[in-house]
């Protein structure tokens, strides 16, 4: 597995490197969003780590810039900035997921793994299921009744989900529901809200878009 890393500290990415490496991975460094892009175009990492404040392009643009090469490949953002619109943004933009520096070795592992995961199982899901269904246009691997069940859930919810609770309500596997909402994110029929708990890292909530 391969990890693109984008950080304009070289302290920080001597870091990451060495974390990321005592995990078996295999590492892409870059020093600014630029640098970054120009490497993910040729070496197609796994996962990126990608920081916001970063000179010749910022870590937002460079989210925006790897969406548009790849709908899918996670993208944890790693940053000082612990303002909720800041998140937001980088939410709307593509990214998967956002941790605040420093992270913890063990954190940072642990969600790399959990995308890598995901990610191979979206993989395996795409070769393995059928797509009979002709309801309404669906991305490949993913049915029509799916989304249509996800979304009219999310439709009659008043607050935010967590992926648990929707998984729990509609009834379908985790992975199923984690790609459906990531197409209708990427879609912008959902959008993602970073819920900061008392104990414990944040949590991802998920809510319909109102037209």
């Amino acid at each position: 597995m391969k990890i693109l890393i984008m950080d304009d500290d070289a302290a920080v990415r001597f870091m990451l490197r060495e974390i990321c490496e005592s995990a078996g991975w295999n590492i892409v460094l870059g020093s600014n969003g630029r640098e970054g892009v120009d490497l993910f175009r040729t070496e197609q990492a796994d996962v990126v780590l990608v920081d916001y404040h970063m000179p010749e392009m910022d870590g937002l643009r460079a989210v925006q810039e790897i969406r548009k090469l790849d709908g899918r490949v996670p993208i944890l953002v790693l940053t000082v900035d612990e303002r909720q619109e800041i998140a937001d943004r980088f939410l709307d933009a593509g990214a998967t997921d956002f941790a605040i520096k420093p992270v913890r070795a063990p954190d940072l592992i642990s969600r790399i793994q959990l995308h890598l995961r995901l990610s191979m199982l979206t993989k395996e899901n795409d070769r393995a299921e059928e797509k009979n269904e002709q309801e309404l246009e669906a991305p490949k691997g993913i049915g029509a009744t799916t989304l249509n069940h996800i979304a009219g859930f999310l439709r009659d919810q008043r607050e935010p989900c967590t992926i648990d609770e929707i998984t729990k309500d509609v009834g379908l596997a985790y992975p199923t529901v984690y790609r459906s909402l990531v197409y209708m994110m990427q879609q912008g029929k959902v959008r993602t809200i970073i819920s900061y708990q008392k104990v414990g890292r944040p949590k991802n909530k998920y809510e319909w878009r109102s037209e």
